[in-house]
Formats: structure tokens, C-alpha cells, sequence
């Protein structure tokens, strides 16, 4: 599959932590499109530990490229780089990772602090659930009331999703189907009604595969 068709991300927000030399390091993740959401959940993490000595985080998006990360406070390259490292590593993008210290006292030298950012950034996306998502398009497909049953029937054997069902004159379905799989299932759909039912596209839409 190409890179336009599918991405790696995390399914949701979530959360781990660990102490080590009794710091306690969190790891936050979060799943987002744009710099504004990224930057909105670094400041509502940094707002819920106002008290915590760091708030190091890093954050890839698919539009752009962009990267970002902050030591804030940290010694330079021990903690924004390796969570960074950590996201470009597993893949993934329009992802978010914001990993909280509270010091314990000792200090963990600078190999101590990459392997303890590291750590919490990998526990952070394992919270989160790396996913890929891939390209789908959107069908709408219009029958009567007497060929929806054996239609809907038909549908549950292949890959197709159906979306939303409305009832009017006529039955409209609305499905998701993997966009190297549409064609093919427009002409199943088409030869199994006889020639009388054609999907017609109508959007497209990243989804989880």
C-alpha cells in the first residue's frame, strides 16, 4: 500500500507511568491533526501538573511533516529528542506525547534520562494503541425495499462497513470499503443484483484498518 493510503496513529488518548530512582515519570499521548491540537494538550497537561518539575513533549503530523519537540528544562537532547525518537521509530504520526516528571531527589545522569524518556514514551503509545489507518471510500448504494435484505445479506461476506441505513422511496446505504477494494466490490455489487443496483461513490475517508 502506498504512503498516501495509509498511516500509523494511536487510537486514543491515554496514559502510563513509572518511577525510576523515585521520579515518577508520565507518559501522555493523544491523537492529533493540527499544531493548535497539539499545542492544546501540551498546555492541559502542563495546567494539570503545574507542580511537576517537566513537562517534556513531542509531537509528529502527516500534514507537513511537521515535528516538534521540548526538553523543557532537561538537559539538552535527554528527553524531547528521545521521545521524538521514540514516535519516528514506531511509525507514527499526528501523534502527541507529553511525558511528566516529578523529581525524587537522585539525579539519573544523562543516559538515565534518555532511557527514562524513552521508556515512558513507548508505555505512552502501548496505552495508546498504535493503529493504521488507511484510505476508504465512502459508497452510497440505493435499492428497493424487496432487494435490501438479500443485499444486506450479501454485504456481510465482504469487507464492506455499512455506515448509516435511510428509509425512504427507497432503502439508501451508506458503506465504507477499502479504497483498493471499491472497485471490485461496485461490481460485485452490481452482478449480484442483476444489473440493477450500482454504488456510487461519494467521498473518501481515512479509517482504521
Amino acid at each position: 500500500m502506498s504512503a498516501e493510503c495509509a498511516y500509523k496513529t494511536v487510537k486514543q488518548s491515554a496514559s502510563d507511568e513509572f518511577c525510576e530512582k523515585r521520579s515518577r515519570f508520565i507518559g501522555y499521548v493523544k491523537p492529533v491533526k493540527t499544531q493548535a491540537e497539539a499545542a492544546a494538550f501540551i498546555a492541559e497537561i502542563q495546567k494539570k501538573h503545574w507542580d511537576a518539575k517537566h513537562n517534556v513533549y513531542a509531537y509528529i503530523l502527516r500534514e507537513g511533516g511537521v515535528k516538534r519537540y521540548s526538553d523543557d528544562g532537561e538537559p539538552q537532547g535527554t528527553a524531547g529528542v528521545p521521545v521524538l525518537d521514540v514516535l519516528e521509530k514506531s511509525g507514527v504520526c499526528d501523534t502527541a506525547v507529553v511525558v511528566t516528571r516529578y523529581f525524587g531527589g537522585v539525579l539519573l545522569g544523562t543516559g538515565g534520562l534518555v532511557r527514562a524518556y524513552s521508556h515512558a514514551a513507548h508505555l505512552a503509545l502501548e496505552a495508546g494503541k498504535i493503529i493504521t489507518m488507511g484510505l476508504c471510500a465512502i459508497l452510497e448504494i440505493r435499492t428497493d425495499y424487496a432487494s435490501h435484505a438479500k443485499l444486506s445479506n450479501f454485504m456481510e461476506n465482504t469487507d464492506a462497513i455499512v455506515l448509516n441505513t435511510e428509509f425512504s422511496d427507497f432503502v439508501t446505504l451508506t458503506v465504507s470499503i477499502s479504497i483498493e477494494k471499491a472497485d471490485a466490490f461496485c461490481d460485485a455489487v452490481f452482478d449480484f443484483s442483476g444489473g440493477k443496483v450500482r454504488p456510487e461513490k461519494i467521498n473518501e475517508k481515512f479509517a482504521e484498518k
